[in-house]
């Protein structure tokens, strides 16, 4: 797992979604623009996310996105496997090329580290994130808190 942009656009932007929710969806351009994001590059993230059902995209006029479940059900890791299956790539950990000590000593560390991580943000879910920017007084665009849209 390695932190790049598209990840952390995709969680900013689940977690715009979960924070701002109305009774509408929300729109990319207000996620764009909030976030500051360039749109383009945020819709091919928000398209993969409703691929993966952690999104849920509403079409029409006044159409946008909404969270697929319960934001207590919504992890950073589920996020970050989608943006990951998204990039593709091949995990350097597997990789066959490489001295006896790289495999020996350093990938097992390398790899209690990423199972650390990915531990972490299991257990982190875009509930504890909508509580954390609550809690340091971020505005919110919703009069109400959503949690979930049918």
């Amino acid at each position: 797992m390695r932190l790049t942009k598209k990840l952390m656009f995709a969680i900013e932007a689940v977690l715009d979604i979960a924070y701002h929710a109305s009774d509408q969806p929300v729109q990319s351009k207000e996620i764009a623009e909030r976030q500051g994001i360039p749109r383009r590059y945020l819709e091919q993230v928000l398209q993969g996310l409703v691929h993966a059902g952690v999104l849920r995209g509403v079409r029409g006029p006044r159409g946008g996105y909404r969270l697929a479940r319960e934001r207590r059900r919504i992890t950073i890791a589920d996020i970050a496997q989608v943006v990951s299956d998204m990039e593709g790539g091949r995990d350097p950990l597997t990789d066959p090329a490489g001295s006896e000590l790289g495999h020996v000593v350093l990938r097992p560390i390398w790899q209690e580290i990423e199972d650390y991580a990915m531990q972490r943000l299991s257990e982190t879910t875009i509930e504890h994130l909508c509580v954390a920017a609550r809690k340091a007084g971020i505005e919110s665009q919703s009069q109400s808190q959503f949690d979930f849209m049918i």
